[in-house]
């Protein structure tokens, strides 16, 4: 954007705000019009996207300090802000401007030319600096000289948004949709993605400023809430029921896994409910890196109907248990 462009452009009321507005106002004003403007929320809008522009150039100059100084002196001047006369005679002169941009106290004098009209840019600067002063170049800038047009490119923020997606999606992958600030994305999850990891989406943030290159969208996926599967990073919880005699005397059982296959677990004997067991290898599976561990935790389910022979068996067991006390530990821990 070329310098001499400032003269004819209030920034300010592109982006709806005031002339002593604050960065985080300016900031603001411009996240809800880029917002409203952006091209992939207004396709095939060409007043849309020239808004965009503007709203954007806007940003660029008074997001930037050195620059916002430069465009409020270059509007005074112009009189797109506070009018002055030439010479050093009335307040707000060109004097009374470069001293305040360049400190120069009052010294710096600029004569007006035979007419007694106020002198141009390169008349300015050739005053200032003398006749290796630097000219204005055909973008505006001036070469050479830290001021005026001299502005770096700035990569664009990073747009962060979440999405909460099925257990079996977050094995198998899916593809989903979300809306940010910037328009609406679509994102590949791939298969094996685990709860709070990131997806990055390139390019797809914030415009970049000056040129600089856009932004990118920080997918966060949450996992939801599975009846049989608990996902603690790549490892996989289970709780798997066995019966009475099961626990008490061992068994083989089968359980199945989150891809559809079987395991076969050994339960000790004389386990207990939340009795634990680990097989190595059987939980998520990333797109990078070695499986995650398969954690079954035992529940022992006691039967709520017992026929009569049932129900003789487990007396005699209570029988021949007499004097075992299950409780005796527990207690002792709760009187510490």
């Amino acid at each position: 954007m070329a310098s001499q462009d400032w003269m004819s452009k209030d920034f300010y009321s592109t982006l709806g705000v005031e002339k002593a507005a604050s960065q985080d106002e300016i900031k603001k004003a411009y996240r809800k019009l880029a917002r409203k403007y952006h091209p992939d929320q207004n396709p095939g809008d060409k007043a849309a996207e020239n808004k965009f522009k503007e709203v954007s150039e806007a940003f660029q100059v008074l997001s930037n300090e050195q620059d916002r100084k430069q465009y409020d002196a270059i509007r005074t001047m112009s009189g797109g802000g506070a009018r002055f006369a030439p010479g050093s005679g009335g307040a707000g002169g060109f004097e009374d401007v470069f001293s305040s941009m360049f400190g120069g106290g009052g010294n710096v004098r600029f004569n007006t030319g035979a007419s007694g009209q106020a002198p141009g840019f390169d008349d300015i600067l050739s005053q200032m600096f003398g006749a290796g002063a630097p000219k204005a170049d055909s973008h505006g800038g001036f070469g050479g000289f830290g001021g005026f047009g001299s502005r770096r490119r700035e990569r664009g923020e990073d747009v962060s948004t979440t999405v909460s997606i099925p257990l079996r999606d977050a094995v198998e992958g899916t593809t989903v949709s979300v809306t940010t600030g910037v328009g609406k994305v679509t994102a590949r999850i791939p298969a094996g993605v685990t709860e709070g990891q990131k997806i990055r989406i390139k390019g797809k943030g914030q415009p970049g400023i000056n040129g600089g290159e856009p932004g990118d969208i920080l997918i966060k996926v949450l996992v939801e809430p599975h009846p049989v599967y608990e996902l603690r990073g790549k490892d996989v919880y289970v709780n798997v029921p066995v019966a009475f005699d099961e626990a008490t005397l061992g068994a083989t059982i089968d359980v199945p896994t989150i891809y559809g296959d079987v395991v076969h677990v050994k339960v000790p004997a004389g386990s207990s409910t939340d009795k634990t067991m680990r097989v190595r290898g059987r939980g998520m599976k990333p797109s990078k890196g070695d499986a995650g561990d398969l954690y079954v935790r035992l529940k022992v389910v006691v039967p709520k109907k017992m026929s009569d022979e049932t129900r003789a068996a487990v007396e005699a067991f209570r029988a021949a248990s007499e004097g075992a006390d299950p409780r005796a530990e527990f207690e002792k821990m709760a009187r510490v």
